[in-house]
């Protein structure tokens, strides 16, 4: 059975969840430290052929009052170029206050400071993929 990738876009990281084969938990897989856009390319082709993904979904930072943000158009260009080279199906949700909720779930897992930045994204990507399947389920 086909997986879904989820992903949490940044400058800096990509947190990348996966879901089990029947789709119906999320599993936080990695960070991505991003380095050039083929380095990336290349980390995502390799992650769809390792699980076998048929579609991603893309957290979109939208503004608090849904409106569009800088951030929001550099996901979007990302997303469409990882689409064009991979021909792969990309499907985009609502992440705002994503992030802020996995801080709040790490702090209350006593993550220390510094080592939150290196589980954040990932799980912000998990909440995403997560959020997209219960969505679908309905």
């Amino acid at each position: 059975m086909e997986r879904i990738l989820g992903i949490d876009v940044g400058d800096k990281r990509i947190g990348v969840a996966v879901t089990d084969p029947l789709q119906i938990t999320a599993q936080g897989v990695m960070t991505l430290k991003r380095k050039t856009r083929d380095d990336d390319l290349e980390a995502f082709r390799e992650l769809i052929a390792k699980y076998e993904i048929k579609k991603v979904v893309a957290g979109l930072p939208l503004n608090m009052n849904g409106s569009e943000s800088a951030q929001t158009r550099k996901t979007v260009n990302f997303c469409q170029f990882i689409k064009k080279r991979l021909d792969i199906e990309i499907i985009y949700i609502d992440e705002r206050l994503t992030s802020s909720w996995s801080e709040k779930v790490l702090i209350e897992g006593n993550v220390s400071r510094e080592n939150r930045k290196d589980y954040i994204d990932m799980l912000a990507a998990q909440i995403i993929l997560q959020s997209y399947m219960d969505r679908a389920v309905k």
